[in-house]
């Protein structure tokens, strides 16, 4: 990770690799994508087979519990789970699935999804929004020849990694009751495809500009209180300014209110945008 005397958000030395598991959800049928666009936040029936979009999983008051990355195929579709509990999503899609939607949900099949950095270059909205190669494979293969040259980052440092792109997780930023606007995740959501699971609560909060938080990242600089999670910040005068939802050593995720969006330090805790959030929820 960066070093803490200068940019504490700064990336390490190229190039690095990361890799976290994910969870495909293969379907089959012709009403596949008809399912997925109805039961998440993102249109889709325009996808052509090989195309991808990038969704979010959501409960009917719109609390955000899954992200997936969708991908037509010739026969249906299948959905990719890159952050939350794919078992959590595939009970969820089996239960409002009927004989005449024409879809058959197959078992769940863990992957790991690697990603090699090793040049700057514009942000991808897969593998985290960073540049570079990706590969999803079962946890058993063998590793490209690519992948094995490369230092494989440490858990801190991917840690480290996720607070710097903003991407949520269980159980801080996921099943906590945070909706795709709070957490920078705009792009994601389609407002004007008709009705879908949670589509009424998304379009009153972004028709009344109803966000009451948004997520920042925060580093604590040396000499200054570390946060834990679930700690409130406050501000200078006492008041409460937002609440920490992740955090390792000296950096983490917090949900900031509104009145403090553009404070970018609390109690000598520096915030910024995640880089993701940066170009998602513009």
């Amino acid at each position: 990770m960066a070093s803490e005397d200068l940019n504490p958000w700064a990336l390490m030395p190229l190039p690095w690799r990361f890799c976290f598991e994910v969870t495909r959800l293969p379907m089959q049928g012709q009403g596949s994508l008809r399912l997925l666009h109805g039961q998440t936040s993102q249109a889709l029936l325009d996808l052509a087979p090989g195309q991808q979009r990038s969704t979010c999983c959501l409960n009917a008051t719109a609390w955000l519990f899954a992200l997936g990355e969708v991908s037509a195929t010739v026969d249906g579709a299948e959905l990719l789970v890159t952050a939350g509990v794919g078992a959590e999503v595939y009970r969820a899609l089996d239960r409002v699935i009927f004989p005449a939607d024409q879809v058959h949900l197959q078992q769940p099949e863990q992957l790991i999804w690697h990603g090699l950095v090793e040049a700057e270059g514009p942000p991808t909205q897969a593998g985290w929004g960073l540049p570079g190669r990706h590969w999803l494979l079962p946890p058993e293969a063998p590793l490209p020849e690519a992948l094995q040259q490369v230092k494989q980052l440490t858990a801190p440092e991917q840690e480290w990694l996720r607070f710097r792109q903003g991407i949520p997780a269980v159980p801080g930023e996921l099943n906590a009751g945070l909706n795709p606007f709070e957490l920078g995740l705009n792009e994601r959501v389609s407002l004007e495809k008709g009705c879908y699971l949670g589509q009424e609560t998304l379009a009153k909060l972004q028709s009344r500009s109803g966000l009451k938080q948004q997520l920042r990242r925060f580093y604590a600089p040396p000499g200054v209180n570390i946060p834990e999670t679930g700690a409130k910040l406050f501000g200078p005068g006492g008041e409460r300014a937002g609440t920490v939802s992740s955090c390792q050593a000296n950096w983490g995720l917090a949900l900031i209110r509104r009145d403090w969006w553009q404070c970018q330090e609390l109690a000598g805790v520096q915030l910024s945008l995640p880089e993701a959030v940066l170009f998602n929820s513009q």
